[in-house]
Formats: C-alpha cells, structure tokens, sequence
C-alpha cells in the first residue's frame, strides 16, 4: 500500500508558499514582541502573581516555538534526512505547543478559581503551586517527547514525513488529552467566570468599566485559543479516522490540511503576545475585583437568612 507521505510536488510546492507567507511574518513579529513581554513580566512588574508565573512559562514555551519554525520550514522545503538535528527540533516542537495549550488551561482554571471562589483562593493559590505545576508539566511533556521520538524512528524517510500509514494510537492520546480535554476546561472555566461577572452589581462606573474589561479579555483569549489550534486537533482527528479507514486516497488531502492548520496554530505564538498586554493589565485590575467578589459573595450569606432570595429582591 503507498505511504500517505508521498505528496504531490505541485500541491507541496503551494504549501511551502503559504507556509513562508505565515511563518516568516510570525518569527519576524514574534521575536521582538516575546522580547517586550519578558522584559515587562520578569523586570517591570513588581508583584509576584499566579498569572504571572504562568505568563512567563506561556512566553518560554512561545519563544522555543519561535525558534523552531525557521528549522520546520527548511526541513519541509529541503526534505531533510531524519537525523540529531531533526530529533532535537522535534523534541522542542512538539513539547511547546502542547505546553501552550496546557498552561493557558491553567490560567482560565486560576481565573476561574479567582472569580467564583474567591473566599478559598488565598488556599488553592499561590504563585508557588503555579510554578510547581508548571514543572512537573515541563517535566512529563519532555519525557513524553522524548519517547515518542524514539519509538517513532524509522530508516529512509524525511524528518517530517509520518514514519508509516497506520493508525497512530499515540497520536489520538495526544489529541485527546493535549487539546480536546482543554478545550472542554477553558470553555467551561471561561464561560462560567464571564457568567459571574455578568451577575456582578457594579456600585461605580470604575467597577462597571473594571468588570467589562475583565470580561472582554477572558473573551478575546477563548476566541483566539478556539480559532488558532481547533481546526489543526480536529484535522488530526480526522487523519486518524482516514487511517484506521485504510482510506489512502484521502491521505494526501489530510496532510496538506494538518500542514495549512498547523500554520495557523503556529501563528498563536505570535498572537499571544497581543494577549500579554492584557495579562499585564490583570495585575493591577483584577486583583481590585477580588474584593468586589468577596464584598457581594459575604452580603449574599449575610443576607440569605433574613432576607428573600436575590432574584425576588431585584424584581
């Protein structure tokens, strides 16, 4: 049976256009944007937060995965050997994205656990348990990494050419429990803390414009985290079900799908960037509506014994 990684030339040739055309502009705007938000993050900022310590893992996994892409695109355009080189820039790729993902998991949990209970917050966060969880993150995905490279090595192929046609089982794990199991979290963790700034009473038009904010960057994050990395995890998905299918002649179609879709979830790297400025911001406006949180959320247990429920309350 032909192997799916044999592409037309004329098909492969458009795609190493478009791959140029995204990831040139994105390593270009990158390097310097990732270099602003560390400067503000590990220098400018005073105060040692959860978000910040995630923020500064989210620019180390973006700035590995900055410098990965000028090598993706030549090994692409050259067809280079499976070799060290390959192996290493590998190893760095598909340990980052996933880090990616995981860590802005973890912030839209901190928001959540921030914004809905903010009375236990002092307990289940710390900019010291972010950090600890960060690490065994980076741990467990360098380990994971590391072995699927090693028992994915096979002779006479390119570096980036899927060593055979059969199903990847490995592949579908990394699917599910790298994007679809965070997808559902930051979908669930981001509605629900929108939901609870919504039921927000501001008392004056600085808590309105405070509140509005804080819902319009959850908003932008969920967007941009949807738009860039769904359609390259749902292409995967797809690429599995050709497999086990044994319908090679979709293959070739399938590749060239998760090869486009894997420019866009490369370009959030750069996009990021764009969301740091916000996350600066959230040290100093968020931390203002904890005790907005905490204030409405002691009234309502003050209140809930001799008073009607708040819905009567407010008809």
């Amino acid at each position: 049976m032909e192997n799916c990684t044999t592409a037309d030339s004329r098909m492969q040739n458009a795609i190493l256009l478009f791959q140029e055309i995204i990831y040139i502009p994105v390593f270009a705007l990158g390097i310097p944007l990732n270099t602003i938000a560390f400067w503000v993050f590990c220098w400018r900022l005073k105060r040692w937060t959860e978000t910040r310590v995630y923020m500064i893992n989210l620019m180390v996994a973006d700035s590995f995965l900055l410098f990965a892409l000028p090598f993706l695109l030549y090994f692409e355009k050259y067809n280079h050997p499976t070799d060290q080189l390959c192996f290493t820039v590998k190893n760095i790729y598909f340990t980052n994205r996933p880090m990616s993902i995981l860590i802005i998991m973890l912030i839209a949990i901190d928001r959540y656990i921030a914004i809905k209970f903010p009375l236990q917050a002092k307990i289940l966060r710390s900019p010291l348990k972010s950090a600890s969880i960060c690490g065994f993150l980076w741990g467990i995905l360098i380990l994971y990494s590391s072995l699927q490279s090693q028992f994915s090595v096979s002779s006479n192929q390119h570096c980036l050419e899927k060593p055979s046609a059969e199903p990847s089982y490995s592949l579908l794990f990394s699917t599910v429990f790298g994007y679809f199991i965070p997808l559902v979290i930051v979908i669930f963790c981001s509605v629900q803390v929108i939901k609870c700034l919504k039921k927000k009473l501001a008392t004056s038009p600085h808590e309105t414009n405070l509140i509005q904010k804080a819902i319009y960057i959850v908003s932008v994050n969920l967007c941009v985290f949807i738009i860039c990395f769904s359609p390259l995890y749902i292409t995967l998905l797809l690429g599995f079900v050709v497999d086990v299918a044994g319908a090679q002649a979709l293959c070739l179609k399938i590749r060239a799908s998760v090869q486009i879709c894997a420019c866009l979830a490369n370009s959030n790297c750069c996009l990021d960037a764009f969301c740091y400025y916000f996350a600066a911001k959230e040290f100093q406006e968020f931390p203002s509506l904890f005790p907005i949180c905490i204030s409405r959320r002691s009234k309502v247990n003050q209140s809930q014994e001799s008073q009607p429920p708040v819905e009567q309350v407010m008809t």
